[in-house]
């Protein structure tokens, strides 16, 4: 690769970084082909992007970002694959659902909206973080709780009124 070639790559690696605030690194090294067709054909349908990067490349475009990748860049050794996604859990989900069948991938470390998380035991915690639609979903369903109260309440008072109405009437 060519110096111009390196630093092609690392501006197309820094716009992908400044493009999404979540970002794994995982090792996929020694995935047979048909096990790795299957995680990208998983990514692609939960919308996300599985690239294999060089670790210099990765770790120049990281101090190119604007982010603060803090200690990510120090768990760019070995073989290395980005995840980007646009929801914090989807690619934690993936990798634990992939982590079924084989030992790999393993999680490296992530970066989810300025929080660095490192270490494979970091998995379990990024797979059950609530993404903004399941959020805006439970707030949605507290906020509709006191109102339905206050409706089946008024309902029941309704009904029992027409009851009462009905038996006086009878």
């Amino acid at each position: 690769m060519t110096r111009e070639e390196k630093s092609i790559a690392i501006e197309v690696l820094t716009a992908q970084l400044a493009g999404t605030n979540i970002v794994y690194v995982s090792d996929i090294s020694g995935l047979n082909a048909e096990t790795t067709s299957n995680l990208r054909r998983a990514c692609f349908k939960a919308g996300i992007k599985l690239e294999v990067v060089k670790n210099t490349l990765l770790a120049k475009a990281m101090e190119a970002s604007a982010n603060d990748y803090g200690d990510l860049p120090s768990v760019l050794t070995g073989n290395s694959a980005i995840f980007i996604s646009d929801i914090a859990n989807a690619p934690g989900k993936i990798i634990k659902d992939f982590r079924k069948k084989s030992a790999k991938p393993l999680l490296k470390g992530a970066y989810i909206n300025a929080e660095i998380y490192i270490g494979d035991d970091q998995l379990d915690a990024l797979a059950t973080i609530k993404s903004k639609e399941e959020l805006i979903g439970e707030l949605i369903g507290l906020l509709q709780s006191p109102a339905q109260r206050v409706i089946s309440a008024l309902q029941n008072q309704f009904a029992k009124s027409e009851e009462a109405t009905e038996e006086v009437e009878a």
